[in-house]
């Protein structure tokens, strides 16, 4: 059963509220686990050493971890971070039923305000671009409470939106991006990266784009992974339906199983490697996987930036 299976997004009526309570819920998580020694930076503790002043120490952290942290004062960092999200029509996929559940846009809107949440928790800045065909929305990188909660309604619109047949242009968009985001920025990109083969050697060229403009670059690729990689559907017709298109075909999926996840993976392992190759931190976004994942790999790839 899917972590969201229960949950209806669209009734989350303080995606702020949501942002800190997954954001609190991985703190916690970092400091009863092993990997405590990188939750210090994120969040503005340090492990405390016996001898010094205890009028520091986080006694809540205390409380909830049985481990004691002391508070670390810090002046504003330069880090900017600009988050990007496709919100071409494939990021509607799956349609819930009842309201229930999440798609792959939702999830990269819930994943995009928890990394803002950790960003105004460190004082970086931070900025939102949001594309399908064309780029809609491109914000600059700011600090301020205000900037964070604009963003957190462009967000909010999304999530509650239910728009279809948005085509996509990622190659496009990206290399508009790549001109217009300020250099050295740490660039997290959310995108299920189903652009047509045509388009294939214009995406490559768009990615490298970005790391060719200075940028440390995170691509989530965002995907529903038992339905869409796996190709993993109850032994019955289906009707599959190409949600920026509309073209439709009627067929039993072991029909065109071996030679959908074949094409898939070839595509997904090509992608992996032209971001290896381009130095791009290439990570599998389950949607049912939940938001550790998520902050893990940023929260990585941040420390490596200091």
């Amino acid at each position: 059963m899917s972590f969201f299976d229960n949950f209806d997004v669209r009734q989350v009526e303080n995606i702020d509220l949501l942002a800190r309570q997954v954001v609190e819920g991985f703190i916690i998580g970092l400091h009863k686990s092993p990997f405590h020694g990188f939750s210090v930076e994120f969040a503005e503790h340090r492990l405390y050493n016996a001898g010094e002043s205890t009028k520091d120490i986080d006694w809540k952290v205390y409380a909830r971890s049985d481990k004691m942290f002391t508070k670390k004062f810090e002046e504003e960092t330069n880090l900017r971070c600009q988050i990007i999200i496709d919100t071409s029509s494939s990021m509607y996929f799956p349609e819930t039923k009842d309201g229930k559940g999440i798609n792959k846009l939702q999830f990269s809107c819930l994943a995009a305000a928890s990394i803002m949440n950790l960003l105004k928790k460190q004082r970086d800045a931070f900025g939102l671009s949001i594309f399908d065909d064309e780029v809609r929305i491109h914000t600059k990188c700011r600090s301020a409470t205000m900037h964070y909660r604009l963003l957190l309604t462009y967000l909010d619109s999304l999530i509650r939106d239910t728009a279809k047949n948005k085509r996509t242009s990622t190659a496009k968009a990206l290399h508009q991006l790549a001109d217009n985001i300020h250099r050295r920025s740490l660039v997290v990109i959310f995108s299920d990266m189903f652009d047509s083969d045509e388009t294939r050697d214009e995406l490559f060229s768009a990615l490298q784009h970005l790391k060719y403009a200075k940028h440390e670059v995170i691509l989530f690729h965002v995907t529903d992974k038992k339905h869409e990689l796996d190709f993993e559907y109850e032994n019955r017709p289906y009707l599959f339906i190409d949600m920026e298109s509309g073209e439709q075909v009627r067929l039993q999926h072991h029909q065109v199983r071996d030679l959908y996840v074949s094409k898939v993976t070839e595509y997904k392992e090509a992608l992996r490697m032209k971001c290896l190759q381009y130095k791009i931190e290439f990570v599998e976004a389950d949607i049912n996987e939940g938001f550790v994942p998520i902050l893990q790999n940023y929260l990585v790839k941040r420390n490596k930036m200091k």
